[in-house]
């Protein structure tokens, strides 16, 4: 099984803000669209850090890396974030594959829009964190990022969203480094199927909570203060 994330929290501005962390046993193999710790090779830890949705930091790699040095992080791992409250972190078991999703839908996106121009965008984001039990070939470890993909519009179709994503999403697939691999990861191979189903539940649970409640970090924050 794959290690439970702790939820622990950091101080900015006064603040206790919330973070998932992952310490990973021993390095797994990831494929991993993060701004930190993106691309594919072995990796040691992930951390998914809410923060405020006026965040507007131009260098959030570089922000990641100082929160992932604060925990005594070392190595080379993945960082992610979130305007929403990470304590909401929806996960779902299918077959073996689990899926750890924190689903934030205040800003909705059409990927082919053919108004949108120039770079824009805000910390709504879709965060989805996926273990797969078996050792996955190149090709098929790219295909799962495809597969969720795939199985997070189809769950915010379901939502009744007119969008494919958030302009800040980011997927990560970790599988062990050894063993035999596996040579399919589309949405009808033996690991592609339960991915796909786990994604499209932990994104149409979370999308719904957050849906009914417009969680963000910094709305629940603001009201406690």
């Amino acid at each position: 099984m794959f290690a439970e994330p702790s939820l622990t929290h950091r101080q900015e501005d006064g603040l206790d803000v919330p973070l998932l962390l992952w310490r990973f046993p021993r390095p797994l193999l990831a494929a991993s669209s993060a701004v930190l710790g993106g691309g594919t090779g072995p990796r040691e830890w992930l951390v998914n850090a809410s923060v405020a949705m006026s965040y507007a930091r131009p260098d959030p790699d570089v922000h990641l890396a100082a929160l992932a040095a604060d925990l005594g992080l070392t190595g080379p791992g993945i960082g992610l974030l979130t305007g929403v409250d990470v304590a909401d972190v929806v996960a779902v078991d299918d077959d073996g594959v689990q899926v750890y999703a924190t689903v934030g839908l205040g800003a909705p996106i059409q990927a082919a829009d053919p108004e949108a121009v120039g770079f824009g965008h805000r910390p709504g984001t879709i965060n989805i964190v996926v273990w797969v039990p078996q050792r996955l070939a190149d090709g098929a470890l790219i295909n799962t990022i495809a597969t969720a993909t795939e199985a997070k519009a189809q769950a915010l179709a379901e939502l009744g969203l007119a969008a494919t994503g958030t302009a800040t999403d980011a997927v990560c697939v970790l599988c062990p480094l050894d063993g035999p691999p596996a040579a399919y990861g589309g949405p009808r191979s033996r690991w592609g199927a339960p991915l796909a189903r786990a994604v499209h539940r932990a994104v149409l649970d979370g999308g719904a909570t957050n849906l009914a409640t417009g969680r963000s970090w910094s709305g629940r924050a603001a009201s406690r203060t």
